[in-house]
């Protein structure tokens, strides 16, 4: 496999883990989730991951409850997928190890920008949970936070479409797919990519984006060769 990458951010929301179930863990699906990307490390590609926890938890769902409140139990959710991760990382043979923007020592290791690069160095897939450790902030601003963090030479946005249109696809048969943007366009169009706090993170350190379809995994492996998937944000 030859890969135009050396260090990727793979962002994953908790929906996907969820496969059509729409809740909890699908396991099948992770289990091929993580199948992709042990192909792609054992080709030399260094993987930080950052999952989300909508597949259990959804602050902005959480009706009058406290916004700080609600956004820590979707930190809790978040290592909850990043604990399935590590597991089945390790079932198929793949050093993996969680860390989290918060101290829970019991669960995961506590997140340090030097220690999460020494694990990547040393070809452990690292999983990132509790996002950016604050509420008020996405797990996508979580993703962007930790790429800048680690160093990463792209951000992998895997969702359930197939790259960034002018309107939701999935509602509109008019959409319009983008094969290139900026970040800049992003912010101006008021693109549903990612939330402006992640665009403007990737834009101020010079972060390439691509956004793209992870029903097929697959599609982790061609993305790393740079094969025209998606959309590239950048």
């Amino acid at each position: 496999m030859k890969t135009v990458y050396k260090r990727i951010l793979l962002k994953i929301s908790g929906e996907v883990l969820a496969g059509e179930a729409g809740h909890g863990i699908n396991f099948d699906t992770v289990l091929s989730i993580c199948k992709a990307v042990k192909e792609i490390s054992k080709a030399g590609v260094q993987v930080g991951l950052v999952v989300g926890g909508g597949n259990f938890w959804r602050g902005r769902s959480s009706g009058k409850m406290d916004r700080s409140r609600a956004d820590h139990m979707g930190m809790l959710a978040t290592v909850m997928n990043a604990t399935a991760l590590e597991d089945t990382f390790e079932q198929i043979g793949v050093e993996a190890v969680a860390m989290s923007a918060l101290p829970m020592e019991q669960f995961a290791e506590t997140f340090t920008s030097a220690k999460a690069k020494k694990y990547l160095e040393s070809g452990k897939v690292v999983i990132f949970g509790c996002g950016t450790g604050n509420p008020f902030f996405t797990t996508d601003s979580g993703a962007a936070l930790k790429a800048a963090e680690i160093e990463a030479d792209i951000l992998f946005k895997a969702t359930n479409v197939d790259g960034v249109y002018d309107k939701d696809p999935n509602k509109f048969d008019d959409a319009v797919k983008f094969d290139t943007l900026t970040q800049a366009e992003i912010l101006e169009k008021d693109l549903k990519v990612m939330d402006s706090t992640a665009a403007a993170l990737c834009k101020d350190n010079h972060i390439p984006i691509l956004v793209f379809n992870l029903n097929d995994p697959e599609n982790i492996i061609r993305a790393v060769e740079g094969k025209n998937i998606g959309t590239i944000v950048k």
